[in-house]
C-alpha cells in the first residue's frame, strides 16, 4: 500500500523538477532575446547617429560653399559696376574735352549767343540726368534735345548719349537704333567711333558675336590712331 504512494510522490517530484527546469530555460531564452534586441537597437541607433552627423557635416559644407560663392558673386558684381562707372566717367570726361575743342574750332562763325547758350544749358541738363543715374529721364531729355536742336553743334553728342541712356536701361535694340543715327548722320564726327563701340557692345550682349567683331573692325579701319580704335583692338584680342 505504501509503495504506490511512494511511486506517486516520486512521479510528482519529477514532474515538478521538469517544470522548474523548463521555466528556467524559458527565462534564459527570454533574456538572451532581450539582450540581442538591445544590441541590435544600439547598433541601429549608432548608425543613425553617424548618418545624421555626416548629413549635418554635408549641409554645413554646402552652406559654406554657398556663402563663398555668394561672396564671389557680390565681389564680381561690385567690380563690374565699378568698371562700368569708370568707363562712364571716362566718356563723360572725354565728351567734355571734345566739346571744348569743337567750341574753339567753331568760334570763328558762332551761332547766335542766345541759341548757343540755350543749347548748352539743355544739353547739360540732360547730361546731368545721366550722371545721376536717372537713365529714363536722361533718354527723354536727350530725345527732346534732338527734336529742339536737330542741327545744333551738340546734336551728335546728344544722340550718342541718347543711345547710352537706352543701353543703361538694358534696352540694346533702342541703343543700337540711336547709335545708328550717329554713325550715319554724323559719320565724320568724333562721336561716330564711340557709337560703333557702343553698337559692338550691344551686339555682343545680344549674342551677335560676328556682327560685334565687324563693328570693332570698322572702328579700327575707319578711325585709326584714335582711342576708340585702340579700345576696339583690345576687345578683339580678348575674343
Amino acid at each position: 500500500m505504501f509503495r504506490p504512494r511512494i511511486a506517486l510522490a516520486l512521479l510528482a517530484a519529477a514532474l515538478a523538477a521538469g517544470q522548474a527546469q523548463a521555466g528556467l530555460f524559458d527565462d534564459d531564452e527570454a533574456r538572451r532575446q532581450v539582450s540581442d534586441l538591445r544590441i541590435k537597437s544600439e547598433a541601429l541607433a549608432d548608425r543613425q547617429a553617424r548618418a545624421q552627423l555626416e548629413l549635418q557635416t554635408l549641409i554645413q559644407r554646402q552652406t559654406d560653399e554657398i556663402a563663398r560663392l555668394r561672396g564671389q558673386i557680390e565681389t564680381l558684381s561690385y567690380e563690374l559696376e565699378s568698371a562700368k562707372k569708370r568707363q562712364q566717367d571716362f566718356y563723360l570726361d572725354l565728351d567734355a574735352r571734345l566739346r571744348k575743342i569743337e567750341t574753339s574750332a567753331t568760334a570763328a562763325a558762332p551761332a547766335p549767343a542766345t541759341d548757343a547758350a540755350a543749347e548748352e544749358r539743355d544739353y547739360e541738363a540732360a547730361l546731368d540726368q545721366f550722371k545721376a543715374g536717372r537713365y529714363k529721364e536722361a533718354a527723354e531729355a536727350f530725345a527732346a534735345f534732338m527734336q529742339k536742336y536737330p542741327a545744333g553743334s551738340l546734336a551728335p553728342n546728344a544722340q550718342y548719349w541718347l543711345g547710352n541712356a537706352w543701353y543703361a536701361q538694358r534696352n540694346c535694340a533702342k541703343a543700337i537704333e540711336a547709335q545708328n543715327v550717329v554713325i550715319s548722320k554724323y559719320a565724320d564726327h568724333p562721336k561716330a567711333a564711340d557709337a560703333w563701340l557702343a553698337i559692338a557692345t550691344c551686339q555682343k550682349e545680344m549674342g551677335n558675336a560676328a556682327e560685334a567683331r565687324r563693328s570693332l573692325e570698322t572702328v579700327i579701319a575707319g578711325f585709326p590712331g584714335t582711342p576708340a580704335a585702340e579700345t576696339a583692338q583690345q576687345r578683339l584680342k580678348k575674343k
